[in-house]
């Protein structure tokens, strides 16, 4: 699998918000930028109003997180860069340190294609300041993104009920880093091909597509334009049937379909862009199976996403392959996550830990000091609630877990777990191999299988419980109530 370096061939740096490099400048100055710190990435509200989230983009992020530099011509940029005044944001000795910064942090971390809730920690970053704060910007923008794609992806694959589905979004996509994150997140989302010929190469992801419209519109005919593209193409021919007449286009489709197996070959399908969907791939249906081509495939694209291939199931429409393009690479109908990376812990001299947490006026915003992990608690029906707790002070056999929402919803758990952050890097090196894209889609795919239909329904889903350890949440509740009282006093 190739690594953002493969991609972009410069370093990275910059990608970032100018304030962390402000923010690092300070701290630097401060003398600060070597104190231990525990900063922490969650999100807060499930997306698409769903039950459930897919993580993913760990991988793309650890290999900036591991390649992290500041070139000469990062630092030449960055000498430049001047305040109100006119004067130098960053002398030349700080942008000297820049130049021999490294990653150097731990990073725990929970593996992709796993199924994650809100204000669970997805990546828990540990080491110096000014490290674990510079890297705030592109970690958010990596995972936030392809969690968002990828949830999105499974949910399609879920309304198409074991039909293919494949990801057609290049065209539509945010630019060319949105179209190739969103091509991986798709993969590991459940989708099984992509158009994009250059995700395939970069990610291994298998590649799908024929012709298009300008294809037909070349020639003189619609037949004459598939006699060509079978003639060119006998073993890739699914047939774009809707340039002029869907129903005479199946029929050339058709015809083409006999020419080529007299030269033993198979028609692969049709493909569907427009029109009533439901009735023109039941009319396919029939033209194809009375003609002897009952495997060839009905392929239907035209702003699809999950609402409209429910609705076309019920409908009994006969489509068997899914082209999804826009609605799923741009996350059509909430184009962001909303994820955040906060400090939850400052490093004492004495060794321990001086916990901190932002407060807001709405709850949701209020983050959760620590140094946290989660535990996923199971039985042989599936995993039935997490809990989120400090590493410090441990988490009982049998914890009740308190809702950030609502804290008069409580849970006692109790059975067999599994702590879903695991180590990915150690002073900032990788701890095992990265993971082939094709075993993170199996664990999607599998954690989504042992989730109840009634957390997957798109309308309404069943709540997953997840909360924080009560301790942990008695906790954070001092320390806003410690926070609030000194905000006032000073008032």
């Amino acid at each position: 699998m190739s690594t953002l370096q493969d991609i972009y061939r410069v370093p990275l740096g910059l990608l970032t918000d100018l304030y962390q490099l402000t923010m690092a400048y300070g701290y630097w100055k401060s003398g600060l930028h070597e104190r231990p710190a525990v900063f922490q990435l969650t999100f807060r509200k499930l997306p698409f109003s769903g039950g459930y989230a897919i993580a993913a983009g760990l991988g793309p992020a650890l290999d900036y997180l591991t390649r992290l530099s500041f070139s000469a011509d990062d630092r030449a940029y960055l000498a430049t860069l001047t305040g109100r005044d006119g004067q130098r944001l960053f002398p030349d000795a700080f942008l000297a340190y820049l130049g021999e910064l490294r990653f150097t942090c731990d990073v725990d971390a929970i593996a992709e294609g796993t199924l994650v809730y809100p204000h669970e920690p997805l990546v828990r970053v540990t080491g110096p300041l000014v490290q674990a704060q510079i890297v705030e910007t592109a970690l958010l923008s990596i995972i936030n993104f392809q969690t968002l794609v990828a949830t999105k992806a499974a949910r399609v694959v879920d309304a198409a009920r074991g039909d293919q589905v494949l990801e057609f979004g290049l065209r539509r996509a945010q630019g060319i880093d949105g179209a190739l994150s969103a091509s991986r997140a798709a993969y590991i989302g459940g989708c099984h091909a992509t158009s994009n010929v250059l995700a395939g190469r970069l990610f291994g992801i298998p590649v799908r597509g024929t012709h298009a419209h300008s294809w037909v519109m070349t020639f003189a005919s619609e037949l004459e334009s598939f006699l060509a593209y079978a003639d060119a193409m006998p073993n890739n021919c699914v047939f774009l049937v809707d340039t002029y007449d869907t129903l005479a286009g199946v029929q050339s489709a058709i015809t083409v379909g006999r020419r080529l197996r007299e030269r033993g070959h198979e028609l692969a399908g049709i493909r569907l862009d427009s029109g009533d969907l439901a009735d023109l791939s039941i009319k396919a249906r029939a033209m194809l199976d009375e003609a002897g081509f009952a495997d060839a495939a009905i392929v239907a694209s035209n702003d699809l996403d999950e609402t409209l291939i429910e609705s076309l199931k019920h409908q009994g429409a006969r489509i068997g392959v899914w082209g999804v393009g826009t609605k799923l690479v741009t996350a059509y109908d909430q184009p962001a996550l909303g994820g955040v990376y906060k400090l939850s812990a400052l490093g004492q001299p004495d060794g321990g830990w001086d916990f901190k947490v932002k407060l807001s006026e709405q709850p949701a915003k209020v983050s959760i000091p620590g140094i946290l992990q989660v535990r996923r608690f199971h039985d042989g029906a599936g995993p039935h609630g997490d809990v989120v707790f400090d590493t410090t002070t441990g988490c009982p056999d049998s914890p009740t877990l308190v809702d950030v929402m609502d804290a008069t919803y409580r849970k006692t758990l109790a059975g067999p777990y599994t702590d879903l952050l695991e180590p990915q890097l150690h002073a900032g090196q990788r701890v095992a191999p990265a993971p082939a894209l094709d075993a993170i889609r199996a664990r999607a795919h599998a954690q989504l299988a042992a989730l109840s239909p009634a957390h997957r329904r798109f309308l309404n889903p069943h709540r997953y419980p997840v909360g924080l350890e009560s301790s942990l949440w008695q906790r954070r509740t001092d320390l806003v109530l410690a926070a609030r009282r000194a905000a006032s006093s000073e008032s």
